[in-house]
């Protein structure tokens, strides 16, 4: 019989749906139901393409005697980590503050006052590997509460303390924003971490550093700085000769579990896709390169083809796990892998043994039971031959079952694949990547912007959520219509992305130090209030934030945004240093500001081809984050476009910073010459 989760949107709830586990969804009433039994709360946080939730699941909470033992003695509570950003980032703090670590699923104890006093992750069933079994966590959880209440109580007020102590360090005064030396740095420390041999930085696993290379690229065309480039050109090429790149349908994977990129976490999310499109647009935009153009493509068509939802918008993932047509079994990665007899009995030995070579399937295998993950170490001789084996391993993989999607739609993550899409479609020439962003952007204003201006985080077929949206939402979908607006010239989008800014400075600021909270004023009470400027697999709220607020600053010559935007970025210098890799969009929105960033104006009439050609060089410019405005002279809803007229009755730029310009020109050559490599 169903739970009370059989009402949710959310795919990863509806998941746990027929668990014979009593679940409640976070809510008032679970707390106040462990309140009025006096027992515990268990606090299990993941989400729907999480390979080691739906492991825990199968193991535990499918099991009927479990699931009796837990329902008697703990009101038990699932949150979808996406539907909940802010739940997760509270307990996941703590679970990190008191174990070195932290993953999903999450397990959280919690007094009925919502304090967390025991932690962890995945549990097995049965003792392994130095891990106690889920139950017996369960029967060591509910002594503990029975007979050492007290201790329990002041484990939980230690931990509510240090919670409170961590976020006060981000609230501790306004710092300046970072400066030359400060971005430096940064380079310098990330040249340290930086693996010379397989690109990326760090060891394994390895997560794509979509931020990082933003930054890198930007340092790049402001500083002409040949390291930054190298690194961001090394790492992504990489990416995408490896087997996290899928190499027959585009996208990427999650991370790879190895130093090399070869074997990826199957499972491929909206985030990591819309923001690595980006950045190899940008990487290809900075140098040229064939590769990064295909891959930017192949990533687009990924995200058209498997991810857009029948009401326009993007789903949140594919699933790692699939249905492994030889065993009956769901396994991980078996949509994507091949062996060599597979490739013998589709295309016949003499293509076999090309595919084997292009992609590097062998009989060991680089995967489980001598599967192979499709890379591509280097180009093909022959692109013809290639194109037509790829098209061919696609379609009959097209034929497996595939891994389940995870079709709820999260605004940020939509803002984000709306900004990757809209300037794809414009600098590659492909129009209906930005009719894909715009369809977006208009299921965002349907279904998530509320009459009073507030965003919901998520919706399902067409079906807003009930969960306020968090500051990621407001910044990534600001982000979202600026970058519709710089491609379009629809000025609506820049003063939709203004609304929602306002919200931003009006209920997630802290008005004395600047610092930005992850939810508003007016949301939820948790046990303390989410904040945090460090990236995790997408930019963090904070700085994605300073960044579409500096950007509509130099659209519009607003002064509070700017400033407001200078604030924020004061953590970044804290970090520049000491932790690059964990505050990349931080860093590149800094390049942004040390920059200016340019702010172009192109005025002419709408289809003018010379207003074209002065639009396309603008927007190729490499500035870090030069802003473009394209209108007819005067433009009354864009303040970047008053007061510049044609010039000689011809379309011309205007270039500038603080709204300061340089001579206009009509020439799409010199005004790319501007907004080149900037060597000071």
């Amino acid at each position: 019989m169903p739970n009370r989760l059989a009402d949710a949107t959310s795919p990863y709830l509806l998941q746990h749906a027929d668990n014979p586990v009593d679940w409640w969804p976070w809510a008032p009433e679970a707390f106040d139901e462990a309140r009025r039994r006096g027992v515990p709360v268990l606090l299990s946080v993941g989400y729907a393409a999480c390979h080691w939730c739906h492991v825990m699941a199968h193991e535990s909470f499918e099991d009927a005697g479990l699931a009796e033992y837990l329902n008697e003695r703990f009101v038990p509570v699932k949150v979808d980590r996406e539907e909940r950003p802010d739940v997760d980032a509270v307990y996941m703090e703590a679970v990190q503050a008191a174990t070195g670590q932290g993953g999903w699923p999450m397990t959280v104890f919690l007094t009925p006052d919502k304090e967390p006093f025991y932690f962890g992750t995945y549990f097995p069933p049965q003792p392994r590997h130095g891990m106690p079994s889920f139950r017996q966590v369960l029967e060591g959880v509910e002594a503990a509460w029975r007979d050492r209440r007290e201790e329990v109580g002041e484990v939980a007020g230690r931990i509510r303390a240090d919670l409170a102590q961590r976020a006060a360090v981000y609230s501790a005064g306004a710092h300046n924003p970072p400066g030359e030396a400060d971005l430096h740095q940064a380079l310098v420390a990330l040249s340290r971490d930086f693996d010379q041999s397989r690109g990326g930085f760090g060891g394994a696993p390895k997560f794509p550093p979509a931020m990082v290379l933003e930054f890198l690229l930007r340092h790049h065309a402001r500083t002409g700085s040949e390291a930054a480039l190298e690194m961001a050109v090394r790492t992504g090429e990489a990416m995408a000769r490896g087997g996290i790149h899928d190499q027959l349908g585009g996208g990427f994977a999650r991370y790879a579990v190895d130093a090399g990129w070869v074997v990826p976490h199957f499972e491929k999310m909206l985030y990591d896709n819309a923001l690595l499109l980006r950045a190899y647009l940008h990487l290809w935009r900075a140098t040229g390169s064939a590769l990064a153009r295909r891959v930017a493509l192949s990533t687009a068509d990924f995200l058209l083809r498997e991810l857009r939802t029948p009401e326009g918008a993007f789903a949140s993932a594919l699933d790692a796990d699939s249905l492994d047509e030889e065993t009956g079994q769901s396994a991980e990665g078996a949509y994507y892998v091949w062996e060599p007899g597979q490739l013998v009995d589709l295309l016949g030995p003499a293509d076999a043994a090309t595919a084997a070579r292009l992609f590097t399937v062998t009989a060991e295998g680089t995967f489980e039971h001598g599967t192979s993950v499709l890379q591509l170490l280097a180009d093909p001789e022959d692109f013809a031959e290639y194109e037509t084996i790829r098209a061919r391993l696609a379609e009959a993989r097209a034929a497996r079952p595939a891994p389940a999607r995870d079709d709820k739609v999260v605004a940020a993550w939509n803002g984000l694949a709306v900004a990757a899409l809209a300037e794809t479609g414009a600098l590659l020439d492909r129009p209906d990547l930005v009719e894909a962003a715009e369809r977006a952007a208009d299921l965002l204003l349907a279904v998530h912007l509320t009459p009073d201006g507030r965003l919901l985080r998520t919706s399902r077929d067409g079906r807003a959520g009930a969960n306020a949206g968090v500051l990621e939402d407001y910044a990534d979908t600001a982000e979202g219509f600026l970058a519709l607006y710089a491609v379009t010239g629809d000025a609506s989008w820049l003063q939709l992305a203004g609304g929602l800014l306002d919200t931003v400075l009006k209920h997630f600021t802290d008005e004395a130090s600047g610092a930005l909270y992850d939810t508003a004023d007016d949301a939820e009470e948790l046990i303390r209030r989410p904040q945090d400027p460090t990236d995790n697999a997408t930019p963090s709220g904070w700085t994605a934030a300073a960044g579409a607020l500096l950007t509509y600053a130099a659209y519009t010559g607003s002064d509070r945004h700017r400033t407001a935007a200078e604030r924020a970025l004061g953590v970044v210098g804290a970090l520049a240093g000491r932790a690059p890799r964990f505050i990349g969009w931080g860093l590149a929105v800094a390049e942004a500001l040390l920059d200016g960033p340019r702010e172009v104006a192109v005025v002419g009439p709408d289809g003018d081809p010379a207003t074209a050609a002065l639009r396309r060089a603008a927007l190729l410019g490499t500035a870090p984050g030069a802003v473009v405005a394209v209108g007819a002279p005067g433009e009354p809803e864009v303040p970047l476009l008053a007061d510049r007229p044609l010039v000689g009755g011809a379309p011309a730029a205007y270039v500038c910073r603080h709204f300061a310009c340089d001579a206009p020109t009509t020439d799409p050559a010199e005004l790319a010459g501007k907004l080149g490599v900037a060597v000071e």
